[in-house]
């Protein structure tokens, strides 16, 4: 996962977890963990996460779900984490960004640009918010994509929705 992230002015800063964590330190840590992505550190993805992290699991309903597309496919756990990161790295990734990132206490918000070809050759240039929810350890408790689902549906199928008519 050898992927160029760009991120608003500020970058990445070492993090040390102190009595005190604060909105800054949750952006830091989202943070870091789209560096990691960008490094392939395997290691780096998986150490801010809660032991139970719901990895788009926490939905009642979502269509992506129910067209059976794998990347959200509900998972719990580290081993859950594992394995959506075992399966993106079977898509070629053409663009990542990470535009912004917003907080509030126990949430972040990464606004993202994204471009990728699924395994059966479809593509997808698509903007998404990923919520990362903190849990009071101050570990990633939750993440949710939120991503235009017709879009997705359309590439895990096969179909290049980069083409213009």
């Amino acid at each position: 996962m050898g992927l160029a992230i760009r991120a608003r002015p500020g970058g990445y800063r070492e993090h040390t977890m102190t009595a005190t964590i604060t909105t800054t330190d949750h952006v830091t840590i989202v943070s870091e963990l789209y560096a990691a992505f960008g490094r392939g550190d395997l290691d780096g993805l998986l150490a801010p996460l809660a032991e139970d992290v719901s990895w788009d699991a926490d939905w009642a309903d979502l269509s992506s779900q129910r067209a059976g597309i794998g990347v959200v496919t509900p998972r719990r756990g580290i081993d859950g984490a594992r394995e959506f990161f075992a399966l993106l790295d079977t898509f070629t990734v053409h663009d990542f960004q990470v535009l912004d990132l917003m907080a509030s206490e126990n949430q972040v918000v990464a606004q993202i640009v994204i471009e990728l070809t699924y395994p059966g050759g479809g593509r997808v240039r698509d903007e998404e918010l990923h919520l990362w929810r903190f849990d009071d350890d101050h570990k990633i408790a939750a993440l949710r994509h939120y991503v235009d689902t017709a879009k997705h549906i359309a590439a895990w199928n096969g179909e290049d929705t980069t083409r213009t008519a």
